[in-house]
């Protein structure tokens, strides 16, 4: 997975949104629907996708369908790069300039409060909906109405060297919690390890999906008004479960994250038995040997069911101003056929009906895609960015919890939490 996904779903400087869609299930209708039986002869549609995200083999079968259902359009693809692409989609949903747009799944509730996005909820079906997985779809949904849909995801996995486990003495990935931690002190006391399990101390996304494993929410709605999750007896006990997995880490910062530095390069020097991140912090082959490398999912209390995570990923949406709404309804549709949508799989991304997981490839993807049928995002709240905003106080909050009380760090953090979510837009 490569680094822009992250910027996609985890950097909270962009101010508000991203969305994407899929195809329906009965049958694979990549013809774009009674749509295509229009005359859209000169019209021109324009999709912004970001950087890194459309394997190749997508946009170009995505093209030639295009093409077919509507010979006498064009279509526009842009390439959008992630830096200071909050304030340029602003810009171009308020001017029309944009028909369709890739947008992060964490901040698509924004743009749709603030009326970018276009109310596709009477389309849900046609495009494909009624098969798209629920908690993939979720953040798509705003007060009861479809403003994306869902379109790629992807999600934390335990990532190991297969040498250090090896001499370790294990011959199988662990199924549960318990036989994790056992598995970890029998890493740590391989010669010339460093960490069994190197994870700072604010690697929030893993206590997300921890905190979501036992029942637990960062915040949750109260009448008319948010309020933190953090007090919780589920989110004490997600809490215990992460600081047990962050006493296996002697060298990782409790006061960092995982981009500080990025876990990848640490990983990547050979003295470090497992960390729990992105395919894109997998190391080079050139840094590490690909034959070297596992991956398997966070086991939870019991074997049969792995813990939670959280689930990162773009949607598509449709700008309220598109000039050619109707056009952008049949891009939608072709682009989140069954063959178009299969092809995301094909490259490693986590497809948006569970029909298509059998598609998945890569063993990174694979080890994903147990976890990702009982993951979650962020509460979907236009102003869940005001929390991601830095200092983030999730991160604060963990490395209080690890280093002292946490009573005290979980009321503080819900107080700013709260106050966050809470502001005026």
């Amino acid at each position: 997975m490569k680094r822009q996904l992250i910027a996609a779903v985890g950097v909270a400087a962009m101010v508000v949104g991203l969305a994407a869609c899929s195809s329906d299930g009965k049958k694979d209708d990549s013809s774009g629907g009674s749509s295509a039986a229009k005359n859209f002869d000169g019209k021109t549609l324009t999709v912004w996708l970001m950087d890194g995200s459309a394997p190749k083999g997508w946009e170009d079968s995505v093209k030639a369908d295009f093409t077919a259902a509507y010979p006498g359009a064009k279509l526009d693809i842009q390439t959008q790069k992630w830096n200071g692409i909050g304030q340029k989609v602003t810009a171009a949903l308020s001017e029309g300039s944009v028909d369709v747009l890739e947008i992060g799944n964490t901040q698509t509730a924004g743009y749709a409060a603030t009326g970018g996005l276009l109310d596709i909820t009477k389309d849900k079906s046609d495009l494909g909906g009624a098969d798209w997985a629920a908690n993939l779809n979720e953040s798509s949904i705003i007060d009861g109405k479809q403003y994306a849909a869902p379109w790629y995801f992807t999600n934390r996995v335990v990532t190991y060297n297969k040498d250090i486990w090896t001499k370790a003495g294990i011959a199988a990935p662990p199924k549960t919690l318990e036989e994790f931690y056992s598995d970890l002190d029998k890493v740590k006391a391989v010669a010339g390890v460093n960490d069994a399990l190197y994870m700072p101390g604010q690697e929030w996304y893993t206590y997300f999906g921890l905190l979501t494993s036992e029942g637990g929410k960062l915040a949750k709605k109260d009448g008319d008004k948010w309020v933190g999750g953090l007090e919780s007896p589920e989110a004490q006990k997600a809490f215990e479960t992460y600081k047990k997995l962050q006493s296996h880490s002697t060298t990782a910062p409790k006061d960092k994250d995982e981009a500080t530095p990025q876990q990848k390069d640490v990983f990547a020097k050979g003295d470090i038995g497992t960390i729990i991140g992105l395919g894109w912090e997998v190391p080079k082959p050139e840094e590490l040997a690909a034959d070297k490398i596992g991956y398997f999912a966070l086991p939870g209390a019991t074997a049969d069911k792995p813990s939670s995570v959280f689930l990162g990923g773009s949607n598509l949406a449709i700008a309220q101003q598109s000039k050619n709404p109707e056009l952008a309804k049949g891009f939608m549709k072709i682009a989140m056929s069954d063959k178009n949508e299969g092809l995301m799989a094909a490259a490693g991304l986590i497809p948006n009906k569970t029909s298509l997981n059998s598609q998945v490839t890569g063993e990174f993807a694979k080890a994903a895609l147990p976890a990702s049928a009982n993951g979650a995002t962020t509460p979907n709240v236009p102003t869940w960015t005001n929390v991601e905003n830095e200092p983030n106080p999730i991160k604060d909050f963990l490395t209080s919890a690890l280093t002292g009380d946490y009573a005290a760090a979980a009321k503080k953090a819900d107080d700013e939490i709260a106050k966050r979510l809470n502001q005026k837009q």
